[in-house]
């Protein structure tokens, strides 16, 4: 069994079984599934947002391997991603406790409470309307050149995120935000894997998602290219050369997401 509590949790569950007291926390609740189950509550007045996963059982752990993908255990991903981007210096969330119990991953009972970051607002909320009303070009370049940076930084550290989108950066919006003085969080990791180093074909996912949840935003080439050389860290020209693969296939499909979004909300068709 693992169990770390730093406060206020370590006061409040003093003595008391804290698998059994994590259940009992109450608030809003964002999703909830047999295996997992997460809300947002508030703790001397404070507000902390809780995963807990229960578990997933071997059919669904083997369901996932056989299509090759990897199952989420329990929240110890999260645990050891936050772990490893703090270390790495990527503006993250907070883990204040941490319990997890149980040999047989099919049955694991694990939870993660992490600290609310607020106020903020997620990219994909604050950059939604810039089609119409485009940004100030200094605080847009500053988001570009952000997010780039805490992506590159974060697959250096040998992590990759899985879920790689603009939504899951957090703007920190306590000052009002501009090129000068932004703060970026980095959130949702509970798919999140940790190695010495993260392998071509999960950075390339990453990549991808991050790409696609930003096509219809307004950015222009120059900004695609500002993304590249800010995360690659090389000159333009190296980068276009030795990352041909990966541009070419980001093309290729955000060219079919366009055409499938074009005809699903053409006009006569039922969208």
């Amino acid at each position: 069994m693992k169990l770390v509590l730093n406060e206020p949790f370590k006061s409040l569950w003093s003595g008391l079984d804290a698998f059994a007291e994590v259940e009992k926390l109450e608030g809003e609740v964002f999703r909830e599934l047999e295996a997992r189950r997460t809300l947002r509550t508030d703790v001397a007045g404070k507000g902390y947002f809780v995963k807990i996963h229960r578990g997933v059982g071997w059919r669904e752990i083997i369901k996932n391997l056989t299509t090759l993908k990897s199952p989420v255990l329990g929240a110890g991903q999260e645990w050891e991603a936050i772990a490893a981007l703090t270390q790495a210096g990527v503006p993250t969330m907070t883990a204040v406790a941490f319990g997890e119990r149980g040999v047989n991953p099919a049955d694991q009972h694990s939870f993660i409470v992490t600290e609310e970051l607020a106020p903020t607002i997620s990219l994909e909320d604050f950059s939604h309307n810039w089609p119409s009303y485009p940004p100030e070009p200094a605080l847009k370049y500053a988001l570009i050149e952000k997010v780039a940076s805490m992506t590159g930084i974060m697959h250096r550290a040998g992590v990759n995120h899985r879920d790689c989108y603009i939504c899951h950066f957090l703007l920190h919006t306590d000052t009002e935000p501009t090129a000068d003085n932004l703060r970026l969080s980095l959130i949702d990791l509970h798919r999140a894997q940790v190695r010495t180093q993260v392998p071509r074909r999960w950075r390339d996912k990453d990549l991808a998602g991050l790409y696609f949840s930003a096509l219809n935003i307004g950015l222009t080439e120059r900004d695609k290219m500002r993304f590249l050389r800010t995360y690659f860290q090389r000159p333009l020209r190296q980068i276009l050369q030795g990352e041909a693969v990966l541009l070419s296939m980001l093309e290729r499909k955000a060219a079919r997401l366009q055409t499938r979004f074009e005809r699903k909300y053409a006009p006569g068709s039922d969208a």
